[in-house]
């Protein structure tokens, strides 16, 4: 076991570590205990007291958070809204005995705990750690909104609406999120700004326990309900302070309105700086097609495309005035309000976006550092003045989120207070507190220059004459219309590129955002993809600048392939070839950037990294599309240290093997997902790696296939049928892809075949169900729902097994694998041309809504006009023909489907 002394070593604030872990052992020695046999998370432990006493405390009241810990601060990745929901339905089962409001507040303070971790250890970008507490916000949200939900219910019945044909429905009710929540950019102890509409007026259904009420009266006790249990004051305090100043009419507001009132309120009441607000708008919770519905109803009266540049900068910087004069006589800067702070940085953006959002829709993201770097490709900042923004904002928000972690409260202000603001220096990572107060001065001065040129009167003239600029992408017209061809063709851009961005919204975008990109579109041959991305991060001088350069090479490569792809230059199996080389280049560049930043960060030399990336799925398949994830598992060689690791210590003590790719992992996933202002590349998905969200992110050899041969259960042996060597050390990869497939189908040949199949048929129904939406709308689910892909790779995985077919070495494909499966006789001739057919005209139409509208396998019926761009793609006669061919092939793959499974 480490030593306290040599753990405490490095920490910002050893002392207070020092404290908590005396305080900790004497309270709770059984658990103090469990600690000590792991130095790793030990030193995690300390970090966080050393940073934040409020987490400290927390720990000491709480000893059982500390094992939480253990098993999760691993977890790679930004958690998702939905992620972050399963976790609090858990928590919430496990203690139901717990108030809700009680529940909500300690399950937010567990999860900040992992996330403020991720933050200290510089594992996430200021991006990624102020969008996962946004989810967080989410999360609890909906689950105070459900709860509240179905108690209204229970006591008056459904809020019922009638449509314009006299039909009855359930009205539907939307939290709309504002200010840092609405545009997913929330601190550690922000005020959460909320909205609450419902869709239309009307009684509820009656039943429950009191009587019917009207939706006015149900919606205003909902709210008011949520409101309560994320954020009523009580003995351990709230989940979150909510603030509904921002409603119309404010405090003597309505707590919930109606669409149509609000809507009418913000087109014919609102004042500027109320329609200013709903820049940063989203649904947080409930209904969110309700609140596409408000938004598109009144973000004309938010960017209007009449909005003067001189009317725009001047009722912003009205809004600066106030903020400066309420500054005066306080004392320390405040990081947020103080010139050239935050606000400042925010104040450009949504001054730029309210001035030219009207004309160019491309420019309306929430985001700030989305916006600001949309502002800078139409080059109203400039790239130097974005670069400056931007490391303004990063060095701010980090300031920020150190003085709220310190004690939980809503504070911005550096302290003038010389030990106090020492300490957040080091926190920080400064040696001296010099060279933090010239950092910081330096930072405020870029920003504070830059909002004198943008708000100065000199820069309207020039801003101006940028509002016609680049416009020609940006306004691509929507697949299948032509009306702007001359237009763009006037701008000198090839025939070939015109067709690509008129068919493909995703190239239409990234040609917007990155016009260059246009003048060189050859696409780049299959074998160059890996020499053409390593070279690109091999020549970059340091991290930013790796991510940077990956994601403009990658940008490159792919729209090669999308336009070659649209101009019929490929095939779409070449199409998905090419694409599933282009990620693996990518993975082995990521690899290569991750390694870069550990050798800097613990002083290492590493000649070769013993590790082994397994695709699964699309990947695993070979069959890369647009969009697709990265299904991946990581394995490595040693149990031991690797040779780079022997007697390596780091200024926080040894690290292990465990430890070193963990932080690999943790990287490597964020050099491929990470959004940067270049975009990002893959979302990397790790779920199916042994153990699941509970395993390490990645495993050793041996412990893989153990795992494999005796814990996997039978929906992971179908996943693994398509395990393939897909990066890393080859020669490692390949002999655990032989050993893994050699074990998933010795294990499925001695379960009964009826026992298989019902395992197989219990996984696809509950995909079909909780996926799927066509019984709630008039969609056609391709993927999820009867008839849909799945159907066909549920039942082929299902036969390899029962049958012990192992997939080509040749090719993995859906359909060389059904060509086996023909082969040995584990399906008819019939079947066989069924489901080939099928999955020919189900993968071509997938290309295709992946190619025009990006990642969606959903077709809505009704619409006619969407139907017939998607035939006219695909080369048929029109959108009927298309559904009623669709529908031919789903109602034929749900047959075939049927007699393979239910047969046993």
């Amino acid at each position: 076991m480490t030593t306290i002394e040599t753990l405490l070593k490095g920490l910002p604030d050893p002392e207070a570590a020092e404290r908590f872990y005396q305080q900790f052992t004497e309270r709770h020695p059984a658990a103090a205990a469990r600690l000590n046999r792991n130095d790793s998370l030990r030193l995690d432990v300390l970090t966080l007291a050393s940073f934040s006493p409020l987490l400290a405390a927390a720990m000491l009241q709480n000893p059982e958070y500390v094992s939480w810990l253990g098993r999760k601060r691993a977890d790679s990745g930004v958690r998702s809204k939905e992620e972050m929901l399963e976790s609090l339905a858990r928590y919430s089962l496990t203690n139901s005995q717990v108030e809700t409001h009680v529940q909500l507040a300690r399950f937010r303070r567990r999860e900040l705990m992992r996330i403020f971790l991720r933050d200290v250890r510089g594992l996430a970008t200021i991006a990624e750690i102020t969008e996962e507490i946004s989810s967080l916000a989410d999360a609890v949200l909906e689950h105070a909104l459900r709860l509240a939900h179905q108690e209204l219910n229970n006591r008056y019945g459904n809020p019922l609406a009638t449509d314009e044909k006299g039909r009855s429905g359930n009205a539907d009710f939307c939290i709309v999120s504002l200010g840092k929540l609405g545009s997913k950019e929330l601190n550690y102890a922000s005020d959460i700004d909320l909205l609450f509409i419902y869709s239309d007026e009307g009684t509820t259904a009656g039943g429950g326990t009191r009587a019917a009420v009207s939706n006015r009266e149900y919606f205003a006790k909902l709210a008011e309900a949520v409101v309560d249990l994320v954020g009523r004051q009580r003995g351990e305090g709230a989940a979150y302070r909510v603030d509904l100043r921002l409603r119309p009419h404010g405090r003597v507001g309505p707590l919930a309105m109606s669409l149509a009132e609000i809507t009418r309120y913000y087109q014919m009441e609102a004042a500027l700086w109320e329609r200013q607000v709903l820049i940063r708008c989203r649904p947080s919770a409930g209904d969110e097609a309700l609140f596409k519905r408000f938004f598109t109803k009144v973000q004309s009266t938010v960017f209007s495309p009449d909005e003067k540049i001189e009317s725009a900068l001047e009722n912003v910087r009205r809004s600066k005035q106030k903020i400066d004069l309420a500054q005066i006589g306080k004392n320390g800067y405040d990081v947020k309000l103080g010139r050239g702070g935050i606000r400042e940085i925010e104040f450009i953006a949504q001054a730029l976006q309210l001035a030219h959002g009207g004309r160019d829709r491309w420019l309306r993201s929430p985001h700030t550092l989305i916006s600001l770097s949309r502002l800078a490709d139409r080059e109203f900042i400039s790239e130097s003045e974005l670069a400056k923004l931007f490391e303004g904002y990063d060095f701010f928000r980090r300031a920020e989120h150190l003085l709220q972690m310190e004690n939980g409260l809503q504070t911005h202000t550096v302290p003038d207070d010389k030990a106090k603001r020492k300490l957040l220096a080091a926190k920080m990572g400064f040696a001296a507190l010099n060279d933090f107060d010239s950092e910081l001065k330096n930072h405020a001065e870029n920003v504070s220059r830059i909002f004198a040129r943008i708000f100065g009167s000199e820069s309207t003239k020039a801003l101006n004459k940028k509002r016609g600029d680049y416009r020609h992408f940006a306004e691509a017209p929507p697949p299948g219309r032509h009306s702007n061809r001359p237009q763009i063709e006037n701008h000198g851009v090839d025939a070939s590129l015109v067709r690509t961005i008129e068919v493909s919204r995703k190239a239409a975008e990234m040609l917007a955002a990155a016009p260059h990109l246009g003048r060189s579109l050859t696409a780049i041959a299959p074998g160059d993809y890996y020499p053409f991305l390593m070279e690109t991060v091999e020549t970059a001088d340091d991290f930013g600048g790796r991510l940077a350069a990956l994601r403009r090479a990658w940008a490159s490569a792919i729209l090669g392939i999308i336009n070659a792809d649209v101009n019929g230059a490929l095939t779409l199996d070449d199409v998905k070839r090419r694409q599933t080389l282009l990620a693996e280049a990518s993975m082995a560049a990521g690899l290569f950037i991750a390694k870069k930043e550990l050798e800097h960060k613990h002083h290492l030399t590493i000649d070769e990294l013993p590790i082994a990336i397994l695709g699964l799925g699309k990947l695993g398949g070979g069959a890369m599309d647009y969009d697709s994830d990265l299904d991946i598992v990581i394995a490595y060689a040693e149990k031991d240290n690797p040779p780079f690791l022997q007697g390596t210590s780091t200024k926080r003590g040894s690290i292990t093997s465990g430890e070193f790719y963990a932080q690999l992992i943790e990287i490597f996933v964020n050099s491929l997902s990470a959004l940067t202002r270049n975009g990002s590349l893959y979302r990397v998905d790790l779920r199916l790696r042994p153990f699941g969200k509970d395993g390490p992110l990645a495993i050793e050899h041996i412990a893989f296939t153990e795992y494999v041969e005796s814990k996997a259960a039978i929906w992971e042996l179908l996943a693994f049928v398509k395990l393939r060597a897909a990066g890393g050390k080859f020669e490692l990869a390949k002999q655990i892809e032989t050993e893994v497939r050699e074990i998933v189908h010795r294990r499925a040949h001695r379960i009964a075949p009826r026992l298989l199949a019902a395992e197989t048929l219990s996984i696809r129904n509950r995909l079909e169900r909780q996926m799927s939406p066509e019984k709630k709308r008039r969609e056609i689910d391709i993927k999820y729902g009867i008839g849909g892909m799945l159907d066909i790779y549920f039942a082929t995985r299902f036969l390899q097994l029962r049958h012990n077919i192992p997939d080509s070495e040749a090719s993995r494909t859906t359909a060389s694998t059904l060509g086996l499966l023909l082969q040995r006789g584990a399906v008819s001739h019939r079947q066989f041309e069924i489901f080939i057919a099928g999955h020919h005209f189900l993968s071509r139409l997938d290309h295709i809504l992946r190619l025009t509208v990006g990642r969606r396998a959903r077709i809505r019926a009704s619409d006619d006009s969407a139907a017939s761009r998607l035939a006219a793609l695909l080369g048929l006669g029109s959108g009927h023909q298309l559904l009623t061919k669709l529908e031919h092939h789903r109602n034929e793959i749900r047959r075939v489907f049927d007699e393979i499974l239910k047969r046993e």
